[in-house]
C-alpha cells in the first residue's frame, strides 16, 4: 500500500486516535492499581485485567496496521519505542491468553504507556 495516498493517511490518523484513547482508558482504569493482587483478589479486578489485555492487544494490532500501511517508514521515525515489543505483546495475548502474566500487564500499563502516548 502506498502511504502517500490520502485514504491511507486518514486511516493512520484514525488508528493513532484509537490508540491514544485506549492508552488513556488504560491509565484511567489502573491509576489506583498498586499490585497484581488488585486484579487477582476480586471478580472486578479480574474483569479489569481482561479488559486491559483487550486494549493492549488492540494497541498492538493498531501499531501492526500502521507499520503495514506505511511500509515500516513511520515507526522508524520514533526508534526509541520498541515497536516490535508492542506488536509482540499483542501476539502473546492473542495466542496465549491463559498464559498471561499480570505482572507484565501491570508493568506495561505503569511504565510503558506514557512514552508510547508521547510518540503517538
Amino acid at each position: 500500500m502506498e502511504f502517500t495516498s490520502y485514504n491511507n493517511r486518514l486511516r493512520v490518523l484514525s488508528i493513532f486516535k484509537q490508540i491514544e484513547k485506549a492508552i488513556e482508558q488504560l491509565q484511567e482504569w489502573n491509576n489506583s492499581v498498586k499490585s497484581v493482587d488488585d486484579y487477582y483478589l476480586s471478580s472486578e479486578g479480574m474483569q479489569k485485567l481482561a479488559a486491559n489485555c483487550m486494549l493492549i492487544e488492540a494497541i498492538g494490532e493498531g501499531i501492526h496496521q500502521i507499520n503495514r500501511i506505511t511500509g515500516g517508514n513511520l515507526l522508524s521515525e520514533r526508534s526509541e519505542i520498541p515497536w516490535e515489543d508492542v506488536i509482540g505483546i499483542r501476539n502473546h495475548i492473542a495466542h496465549g491468553y491463559f498464559d498471561i502474566d499480570a505482572e507484565i500487564v501491570l508493568s506495561v500499563i505503569k511504565n510503558d504507556l506514557l512514552p508510547l502516548l508521547e510518540a503517538i
